[in-house]
């Protein structure tokens, strides 16, 4: 199974993912859309191919994803895996990759969809978020859910040490889903 990691910033579930021993072997390529990105020097470092593009440089979604689908079928890519990418993915990508996008939520989905979900579950003084693996569909957060993982909310709990909470459980729960979508072909 071949892997494209889709990254837009620093990279730490990016790191997560070539360091383990099982999946390194299948990431192809990174598509990245900010090329001062230090997911970008993490991917040199380890000798995966990124794919850089400027959406400023096309005029529209479907321009930009037309020349990522390109890169992918090049390298006969299976699998799509989302890892703090920001941008919604647009039909030329999903009708291309039904149920093989994986995206990874901040959030026991359905509860607290699309942006600043740690926020929303500070706001709401819920006593346990998570994260959700899911498969990307054409929705805000709806795709088929792969699994998730709880994570307590202390009471004296903020933004930032519930973000920080929450990319550590991240490290570990994500490359766990995807090593079981290698193991079973790439369907649960």
């Amino acid at each position: 199974m071949n892997i494209a990691i889709f990254a837009s910033g620093n990279g730490s579930n990016f790191q997560a993912l070539v360091d383990d021993e099982l999946i390194k072997p299948h990431v192809k390529l990174l598509v990245c859309d900010k090329p001062n990105a230090y997911v970008v020097e993490r991917a040199n470092k380890q000798n995966i191919p990124v794919f850089l593009f400027d959406v400023k440089n096309y005029p529209d979604k479907e321009a930009f994803e037309t020349e990522i689908l390109l890169e992918l079928r090049g390298l006969e890519i299976d699998l799509l895996v989302l890892a703090g990418y920001m941008r919604l993915i647009g039909p030329t990508l999903l009708a291309e990759f039904p149920e093989q996008i994986v995206n990874l939520h901040p959030s026991l989905l359905p509860a607290f969809k699309g942006k600043d979900a740690i926020g929303q579950a500070i706001e709401a003084k819920v006593s346990e978020t998570g994260v959700t693996a899911h498969f990307v569909d054409a929705g805000m957060d709806t795709g088929p859910m792969i699994d998730q993982v709880k994570v307590v909310v202390a009471k004296t709990e903020t933004a930032d040490s519930l973000a920080e909470k929450i990319h550590q459980v991240e490290h570990i729960f994500y490359p766990k889903v995807i090593r079981g979508l290698i193991q079973n072909g790439g369907n649960d």
